[in-house]
């Protein structure tokens, strides 16, 4: 009898126990620990040679090594940086002293090249990269890069080897009077500059026969540079007889110099100095609204005049001719 009750609570009786009508629907049924003679079916493995599944016979792929994708990394970064050098910023190197201090002989300085790309243009005080406007380098010497420099140069991720480049302040644009006289200071649009960016020992101009004092009006589409150090910068003072008359064309400009980015000492921003913001600076631009509104006033002024002389005739031949019929 013990073991007919064993074997009815193990389940392998023939009869149920009354009363335990939750057994049949319990999980525990399923749960059981497996006794002699049981029969086990096998649990299915996915894998190779398992039989069953997608991936049967088929062996996983193996990740491919660092040195096999490293030159497509090298590819993509190289695409990228040439992208960047293109339209975002590019990197300049300084080969002289004409920008002391505010630039140092073999500073490297990042432009901003996507500005331009939006329409935007040079401003005053803005210090801007330009292409030679009239073999203003002509005869300065020129280092030759290698291979390598060439290459990296040309994706950007040197300094640019294209020596035929230069880097000025920008001192007016389209519209300005720019004058020195005698050792200054410089003068905009009438307006005396203060310019703490001019190197120590310098005068804003230089009193010479050379093109050191000059008055000058920028066309429109052009803009006039300096250098920060006055007395050792070949800038548009002195290119007044080339086929620009010292002006730099705004299609030669390559972008603004924004940010001194080599050597970390000499890390630094290049914002526009405040000498530029003074009131008055703008007076040849704030005319210019001034005089478009009276250039379209005077049209309205003739059309309003004509329209009562036209009325004014119309009422005497009215009253002449009445008078005659009376």
């Amino acid at each position: 009898m013990g073991d007919l009750a064993v074997g009815a609570r193990s389940g392998h009786g023939p009869e149920e126990q009354p009363g335990r009508s939750d057994d049949a629907a319990s999980p525990a049924v399923t749960d059981r620990l497996p006794e002699d003679g049981d029969a086990m079916e096998p649990t299915p493995v996915d894998g190779p040679g398992s039989g069953g599944g997608e991936g049967a016979g088929k062996q996983q792929k193996k990740p491919r090594s660092f040195w096999k994708e490293l030159p497509l990394l090298v590819v993509i970064a190289l695409v990228l940086a040439l992208v960047i050098k293109t339209f975002l910023v590019q990197a300049f190197s300084i080969p002289s002293a004409s920008m002391e201090n505010t630039l140092q002989i073999g500073d490297r300085v990042l432009v901003d090249k996507l500005t331009p790309w939006f329409g935007s243009e040079p401003e005053r005080g803005e210090v801007i990269v330009f292409h030679d406007p009239d073999k203003w380098l002509e005869g300065e010497p020129t280092a030759e890069p290698n291979a390598v420099q060439k290459v990296l140069s040309w994706v950007g991720l040197m300094p640019s080897a294209d020596e035929k480049d230069l880097i000025k302040r920008v001192i007016g644009v389209g519209g300005d009077t720019v004058e020195c006289n005698g050792t200054g200071p410089l003068k905009v649009n009438g307006k005396a500059l203060s310019e703490p960016y001019v190197y120590a020992s310098n005068t804003p101009c230089s009193a010479d026969n050379a093109g050191g004092t000059f008055k000058v009006k920028v066309p429109e589409g052009k803009v006039w540079v300096m250098g920060d150090h006055r007395q050792d910068s070949m800038d548009s003072r002195y290119h007044q007889s080339d086929k620009n008359q010292g002006f730099v064309p705004v299609g030669n400009v390559v972008g603004r110099a924004i940010v001194v980015a080599w050597p970390p000492t000499h890390w630094s921003t290049l914002p526009v100095p405040d000498t530029f913001d003074q009131p008055g600076i703008n007076a040849a631009a704030s005319a210019a609204p001034g005089a478009l509104g009276l250039a379209g006033a005077v049209p309205l002024v003739l059309w309003r005049r004509r329209k009562i002389n036209r009325r004014l005739t119309e009422g005497t031949t009215r009253v002449s001719g009445t008078g005659t019929a009376g």
